[in-house]
């Protein structure tokens, strides 16, 4: 408002605007100002480690996932009812891409997000624990309406890892979401969890409020590799 009033005031004069439209006219650029810094705010927090949309995905090279239903997800109700998110599949899948679209469409609804590969964020439990800084790093945790962990089972963890990382999925269930990435069917969770027992506890409340997507097929990296070997036809 301080950085606009004057020019506003002067256009206010010049097409004889009543005070009352003015003063809405100011507040309506205060308004959107802030929902601009606002929106840059919750991205820059989210520290997604590139930003790609929806627009981008390639849905028609993807036919296990439905379309319809992640442009649903992406307003946002599913993290405000305390739904969890699967995304399930081979390496090059595209998971990690739908991961972050959903992310950054979370941030435009107003919802505080955070993304972490799995190993990320195992590893700063550790560290935190280690530093007996342990209760104020889940605090933190706690406050995000959507954490996302990506590439879960890709890396092995240690006993405690995988307790802390136990923890911090199992307390947020029915309070706040989860979206996860894995390259691991729910049937070989065992090896990330080390264990039936807390692998069976953990996925039975991850799944009872939650979306799942089989993301399986070719590889795109696979794909756009083939397609830059492949020799150019020759001309008959």
């Amino acid at each position: 408002m301080n950085a606009e009033f004057e020019k506003l005031a002067h256009e206010a004069a010049n097409s004889n605007q009543t005070f009352e439209q003015y003063l809405l006219q100011l507040t309506e650029l205060e308004v959107a100002a802030r929902s601009t810094n606002a929106l840059t705010s919750r991205i820059k927090q989210a520290q997604f480690p590139v930003e790609k949309g929806l627009e981008d995905y390639d849905f028609a090279a993807m036919k296990s996932v439905n379309k319809q239903k992640v442009l649903e997800l992406a307003r946002g109700e599913w993290v405000r009812q305390h739904t969890n998110l699967c995304l399930l599949g081979q390496p090059g899948t595209g998971k990690t891409h739908l991961a972050i679209a959903l992310g950054l469409a979370a941030c435009r609804e107003g919802i505080r997000t955070k993304f972490f590969t799995a190993a990320a964020l195992v590893n700063q439990l550790e560290t935190a624990q280690q530093q007996y800084s342990l209760e104020r790093l889940l605090n933190r945790l706690d406050k995000l309406d959507l954490l996302i962990v990506d590439e879960l089972g890709y890396l092995s963890f240690s006993r405690a890892g995988a307790e802390l990382l136990f923890q911090v999925f199992a307390d947020r269930y029915e309070r706040r979401s989860l979206l996860i990435t894995s390259n691991l069917a729910f049937s070989d969770w065992g090896q990330i969890f080390q264990g039936e027992r807390m692998t069976a506890a953990l996925l039975d409340r991850l799944t009872h409020h939650c979306e799942i997507f089989e993301m399986n097929g070719e590889s795109y990296r696979f794909k756009e590799s083939m397609k830059q070997k492949k020799p150019p036809r020759k001309k008959a």
